[in-house]
């Protein structure tokens, strides 16, 4: 992924991107997150997808069909979407900054309209990312289970 590349995507989507994210993206554009870090703890139940890269691979979504897909799917804006099925996303949620300051982390549930903030940047989201394998998914916060 090129400076250029990058240019391009902040100014088709109208906001600046994390240095945190783009740092992940020159690695790996998108896809499945390692094992290690495929899963996000939280106090409710929510979803997890592979991630959302910039640009056009294989037919799959792209951080670049933001626009087209919280339309379609009815998601506050702005929002810049990393992960999700269209019935649930993760997203930068710009929301509550200026389009070039950092975002927070916020999943939506867009069938009922609710939301829940994860993390105040993405920088923290990474890193309270964990293994799924480690929680207790039965649990509602997806604590580890007891030994």
């Amino acid at each position: 992924m090129t400076d250029a590349v990058v240019e391009d995507a902040e100014r088709r989507l109208g906001v600046r991107l994390p240095a945190s994210l783009l740092e992940i993206l020159r690695v790996r554009n998108g896809g499945v997150v390692a094992d290690a870090w495929n899963a996000f703890p939280t106090e409710v139940p929510t979803s997890w997808s592979g991630n959302l890269g910039i640009g056009r691979h294989d037919g799959r979504l792209s951080m670049l069909d933001t626009a087209y897909l919280a339309e379609e799917w009815g998601s506050p804006s702005p929002l810049v979407l990393l992960s999700g099925d269209g019935h649930c996303w993760i997203a930068l949620d710009y929301r509550g900054c200026a389009v070039d300051e950092e975002p927070s982390v916020t999943w939506f549930d867009v069938d009922d309209s609710s939301e829940l903030p994860l993390a105040a940047d993405f920088r923290a989201f990474v890193e309270r990312l964990t293994a799924a394998a480690a929680l207790d998914l039965d649990h509602p916060d997806g604590t580890p289970p007891a030994s």
